[in-house]
């Protein structure tokens, strides 16, 4: 932490001499040395002995002492200045997103060591003037303002004041980074965007043939009927499953996607989609299902893992090409206690062309597609939440034929009652 040092007994009598008044920053004389005065030897804790003397806590910040708290350790940015609106505070974190040294804030007014502007171009420091305005007001909400060389922030402030409508004790400002935000607002526009894409040709296409069925029913044959009714059907399933999908993401983004657990037979649930898949067209003999015999038992959400298997398997079928291998075995996996438990490792290869290895990072992220052979680029996401949602993990990699090889490990996630 660097902070400054104005619990000298000059700084407290120049705070004491502010108290009465609340000055603005305009008001407050420029500060010789750059920084405060040293504190008086001995007002520290034993931490004294062993750090530079920049980084020694004030009587002014007895607070985080008195909490066990080092600024350093918050996530966020710290400015705090004093009565007279010299900063005695600014943490690794406000140095971080600043690109200031720590060391020249010290000491020196708040709005020469944060220049803060407005998106207009407006000083931010003159328009809420912390220290001369209005008494009644607690503090600045969370905005973006701009430091020198258009370096963008978000600030918020907070005043700390001797009593509801006294002067100003402490100007605690916060400051964020923006990076975070703008991968989350883009992530949102691309959700937006894949969905109104995705919407827009099933939708057109339910409106099209209802809207010709209503026109010219006498006209059409019974086949002919038949047929766009199926069309309007499997596009109706179409835009479903994507609104499944979203409901899907914003569980798992939120925390609070449900795992319903109870007694799953992992082999037969493979047997199952194996068996749609083949009813819809696939050759029986392009599957391979191999399955051990000494199996843990296994407690997880049923239509979570027909989700995960249909997923994977579909796009085994879509994206790859020969064999699909589907192995079903025994392991065991390092829990989140450091604890080795049983598991159970299912394993879909496939013999196409694979995953390049650029990106296989990428392969459990929103929107992303192997290929042009349709898909939201969802799946992939929603399966590696569900998965660790049961305390799982999931990989990709290459399989022994060059294709693409996804291979998740379940624990067995027995309920207590049953290992006590």
């Amino acid at each position: 932490m660097t902070v400054g040092t104005n619990s000298s007994p000059g700084a407290r009598a120049a705070g004491a001499a502010a108290a009465p008044g609340t000055p603005s920053l305009a008001a407050v004389p420029p500060q010789g040395a750059g920084r405060a005065a040293p504190a008086a030897p001995g007002a520290h804790g034993p931490r004294e002995a062993h750090e530079p003397r920049e980084s020694r806590g004030p009587a002014g910040l007895a607070e985080f002492e008195a909490l066990g708290i080092d600024p350093d350790d918050l996530p966020d940015g710290l400015v705090v200045a004093d009565a007279t609106g010299r900063v005695i505070c600014f943490n690794a974190a406000a140095a971080r997103i600043t690109a200031l040294v720590p060391g020249e804030a010290l000491g020196v007014r708040i709005d020469r060591a944060l220049p803060l502007e407005d998106l207009d171009g407006r000083r931010w420091w003159t328009l809420t003037d912390p220290y001369g305005g209005l008494a009644t007001r607690r503090g600045q909400p969370e905005r973006n303002l701009l430091l020198p060389g258009g370096r963008e922030v978000l600030v918020s402030a907070s005043y700390v004041r001797t009593h509801p409508t006294g002067p100003l004790r402490r100007l605690v400002v916060t400051l964020r980074g923006t990076e975070a935000r703008r991968r989350t607002e883009r992530s949102h526009a691309e959700l937006i965007a894949t969905v109104a894409h995705e919407l827009r040709s099933p939708l057109t296409s339910v409106k099209g043939f209802t809207a010709t069925l209503l026109a010219k029913w006498e006209r059409f044959t019974d086949d002919q009927k038949r047929l766009m009714l199926e069309t309007v059907d499997a596009d109706a399933n179409r835009v479903t499953r994507l609104i499944a999908e979203l409901l899907d993401i914003s569980r798992i983004d939120s925390g609070r996607l449900e795992v319903r657990r109870q007694p799953v037979d992992i082999a037969t649930a493979v047997g199952r989609h194996v068996q749609a898949l083949t009813a819809n067209g696939q050759a029986p003999d392009r599957f391979l299902v191999r399955v051990s015999c000494a199996l843990p038992d296994l407690w997880a959400d049923p239509d979570k893992i027909d989700q995960i298997l249909g997923n994977l398997l579909e796009n085994a079928v879509r994206h790859g090409e020969g064999t699909v291998t589907i192995d079903v075995s025994p392991t065991s996996l390092t829990n989140a206690a450091g604890k080795t438990e049983k598991g159970t490792a299912v394993t879909v290869t496939d013999e196409g062309p694979g995953i390049p290895e650029e990106s296989m990072g990428r392969v459990f992220t929103r929107f992303w597609r192997g290929s042009k052979r349709g898909g939201t680029g969802l799946g992939l996401y929603i399966v590696k939440g569900i998965v660790e949602a049961h305390g799982g993990t999931i990989t990709v990699g290459r399989g022994p034929g060059g294709g693409a090889e996804f291979r998740f490990i379940l624990p067995v996630g027995a309920p207590a009652y049953l290992t006590q």
